[in-house]
């Protein structure tokens, strides 16, 4: 555990409505911990901040829309008023559209970003405003394996990730050359079993799902509160899928660009369903768990066939023996790939 972090602390998450974020926010809880629950709608946010005091934790819910950076400002200084200063700092709010770039608007496309990538920034700039001066507190930034691999129908939300990849790393050099002890660090995420998939604007002809193997979002929150607790390492990779996209893709990016096009639409969307003639809600421009919404909680629809595996957890902490079974898997896949070829 990082000495540096009194305990209990106080954490801030933004995108703590749903998803990675909800279960973050329970498992932070869970440990004690103050929580502070940054995000758009406002259902989401009673039903973690009602989560987070069942289990042990103190709660302050504020709707905020990160990719404002005043009220993300702003909303630091609540924290810090309400709850005390701000010790660890998660940013996971995210949005999307999935379709081919053709088929997204500017206007579209600059929301992903500003929300996505500038929403991180926005929030890590109103965490080292307080944590550096008090030389001490933790960054953690949630990715995933597309913040290295990029794959079709996700572009915007990609080369967000992408984004968020070098600006950590720049801050991160910052931080190591003043000498400071504040820290960040990365968690690299699979596909993971949350709402997302019912309210991110879609144009697919089939239902949004992730790719297979798919986590359930508990599995990225240990993740995520191990980070908080050991911002030591630059970056953490979850799942022997993350790791084993990674490598193939440094190993031969050429092949798995074309085994991408060949297989992403399909793995994309929910063999023989269809999108609904209706347009589905969409969080982009506002969030489905608004007042006349309701919350949709951590977890999507995949139940049925998402891992809930702790090992995946206990391999953060050996992430040698991650990584030489993840190498074993990507050269069984390069090879695949070559194959086909």
């Amino acid at each position: 555990m990082d000495a540096n972090l009194p305990q209990p602390r106080t954490v801030v998450i933004t995108g703590a409505g749903g998803g990675v974020g909800r279960a973050s926010a329970r498992a932070f809880a869970a440990c004690g911990d103050r929580v502070a629950l940054l995000g758009r709608g406002e259902k989401g946010l009673a039903g973690a901040a009602a989560e987070v005091r069942d289990a042990g934790g103190e709660a302050l819910a504020m709707p905020v829309d990160v990719s404002d950076a005043q009220a993300v400002e702003d909303a630091a200084e609540r924290v810090e008023t309400g709850l005390g200063p701000i010790d660890v700092w998660v940013n996971n709010a995210f949005t999307g559209v999935f379709a081919p770039f053709t088929e997204i608007g500017a206007d579209e496309f600059r929301r992903v970003t500003e929300v996505t990538y500038l929403g991180y920034v926005n929030g890590t700039r109103a965490a080292l405003r307080r944590m550096v001066p008090r030389d001490r507190g933790t960054v953690v930034q949630v990715g995933s394996a597309l913040a290295y691999r990029g794959i079709p129908l996700q572009s915007a939300y990609c080369g967000a990730k992408h984004a968020i990849q070098g600006w950590n790393e720049s801050v991160r050099c910052e931080l190591l050359h003043a000498g400071s002890r504040v820290r960040t660090t990365m968690v690299q995420l699979p596909a993971v079993n949350t709402p997302q998939f019912d309210w991110v604007l879609s144009r697919m002809p089939g239902r949004a799902r992730p790719v297979a193997p798919v986590y359930q979002p508990e599995v990225a929150a240990r993740a995520v509160v191990h980070a908080a607790r050991h911002p030591g390492r630059r970056e953490y990779r979850v799942g022997a899928s993350t790791v084993a996209t990674l490598i193939a893709n440094a190993l031969a990016p050429g092949l798995l660009d074309r085994y991408l096009a060949r297989t992403m639409y399909a793995a994309q969307q929910d063999t023989g369903t269809q999108a609904s003639d209706e347009p589905a809600p969409s969080n982009l421009w506002a969030p489905v768990d608004g007042a006349l919404g309701r919350d949709f909680g951590a977890h999507g629809r995949f139940d049925d066939s998402s891992h809930d595996l702790y090992a995946d957890t206990v391999l953060l902490r050996h992430p040698a023996a991650l990584a030489a079974g993840a190498l074993a898997g990507a050269a069984a896949a390069v090879t695949v790939l070559r194959r086909r070829r």
